[in-house]
């Protein structure tokens, strides 16, 4: 069995077809999205659908994002979160011209289901944005913080590369995973194009929401798919244009 983390997709099917061709993906693999499925790209609504008939035939995993957060709410109140509007919900709204009641309560079920982190049997955690607490996830005293949080990556980033797992320096955060796995913070932030690692952390939201691509890693072997670009894949849209 293969697993694959893949990072965010942000409204780009297009992107996520291509990787799942190129990784050809069999009945018995795992693959856990990391996610902020929606915002960004005109096929949020048409992410959410394929996600949902490919765990009907596939093992998936599927992690909250802030913006599916976002999108959850304005499926079941109606409500507009303004930041959400600017940063991609006017292109998640429209991409929901055409489905029914009964299709958006299916996705609402979807976004009410998915899981604020992951945990595998071998110790590696899964999760969009980090976490704050000393003591591991489980006793994090706010969840927005699992989907909103930047401190861990910036943590690992910075960490001198010697400092070893079983050193009193090394942060006391990290030592409760064998490795943690990310989203949310794109490594076309730091002008790198692929998943990105510091400490026993890795990056894998690759910018597929601007100008970057999609990316599936093989969390055995790190071997990383990636799609072309999402700007060549939708040359008449903007995306999140950055």
């Amino acid at each position: 069995m293969r697993t694959f983390a893949i990072g965010d997709i942000h409204g780009g099917l297009k992107a996520l077809v291509q990787v799942l061709n190129e990784i050809e993906v069999r009945d018995e693999d795992q693959l856990i999205f990391m996610g902020d499925y929606v915002d960004g790209w005109s096929e949020s609504a048409q992410v959410i659908q394929f996600l949902i008939e490919l765990s009907e035939s596939i093992t998936c995993t599927f992690i909250k994002g802030n913006h599916d957060v976002w999108c959850e709410t304005w499926l079941r109140t109606g409500e507009v979160n303004p930041t959400w509007y600017m940063h991609g919900g006017k292109e998640t709204m429209e991409s929901y011209e055409g489905f029914s009641e009964t299709e958006k309560q299916r996705h609402l079920q979807f976004f009410e289901n998915l899981k604020m982190y992951h945990l595998d049997k071998a110790n590696r955690l899964f999760l969009h944005a980090g976490f704050t607490s000393m003591h591991g996830v489980k006793k994090e005293v706010f969840e927005t913080t699992l989907y909103f949080d930047r401190t861990l990556w910036e943590m690992a980033l910075t960490m001198d590369k010697n400092i070893t797992k079983n050193s009193a320096l090394y942060p006391k955060r990290l030592t409760h995973y064998h490795e943690v796995y990310i989203g949310h913070t794109p490594t076309t932030n730091f002008n790198e194009t692929v998943p990105m690692q510091g400490a026993n952390v890795w990056n894998v939201d690759t910018g597929a929401a601007f100008k970057g691509k999609l990316s599936a890693m093989n969390i055995e072997t790190k071997a990383v798919v990636q799609s072309a670009a999402l700007p060549s894949l939708y040359p008449d849209e903007k995306g999140r244009n950055k």
